[in-house]
């Protein structure tokens, strides 16, 4: 197993289960140098240690994320973070918690072990055919059509919420095409 800097690493010490970071590999010898705490140093072969098996990132909607921030900035506990009877939850997070049994054991599992921010399907809005036909929004708010191409200065990608809030925002979500989609026949 090839081992780098920075990789979390578990192995037996005196019946003990140690886990420690990698500092130093020395592949010549077959050693590697691990810090388990500021005072503990260990160093051991190769063969003696194996990775720690990280538990994947559960992907969650924005506002869940923003609840459990809020939650966590509180300290509050699991059981607060699951309580919607009795809370300062947004709606759209209540209606998320309470529709399904999965959302709620999803909302444990993210508080216990970590999370990432689902992201958002972007699309362009594209009006006329051809490589003009989209729609471009400056800096300063003013819009206009040409082609797909996204700089600082000029957004062509928007989310759903994004599409839907602009001025004509419900006929321009009408012809809303997922960037995969687009990206994907170029």
């Amino acid at each position: 197993m090839r081992f780098k800097e920075g990789d979390k690493v578990q192995f037996i010490e005196n019946n003990e289960l140690i886990i420690g970071t990698i500092k130093r590999v020395n592949n010549d010898v077959g050693w590697v140098d691990l810090k388990v705490s500021d005072l503990s140093w260990f160093f051991r072969k190769l063969e003696d240690v194996v990775k720690v098996k990280e538990p994947e990132l559960i992907a969650v909607p924005r506002f869940a994320a923003d609840w459990i921030k809020h939650c966590k900035q509180r300290e509050y506990d699991l059981a607060c973070l699951l309580d919607y009877e009795d809370s300062d939850m947004s709606a759209e997070m209540y209606e998320w918690l309470i529709s399904s049994a999965d959302n709620q054991e999803l909302l444990a599992r993210a508080w216990l072990d970590g999370y990432e921010v689902e992201k958002e399907p972007l699309y362009y809005v594209q009006l006329i055919q051809g490589i003009c036909g989209y729609l471009n929004v400056r800096n300063d708010g003013i819009q206009f059509l040409n082609s797909r191409g996204q700089t600082a200065e000029l957004k062509t990608r928007f989310t759903e919420k994004e599409i839907k809030a602009m001025d004509k925002g419900g006929a321009y979500w009408q012809f809303a095409v997922p960037v995969d989609e687009v990206e994907g026949e170029a």
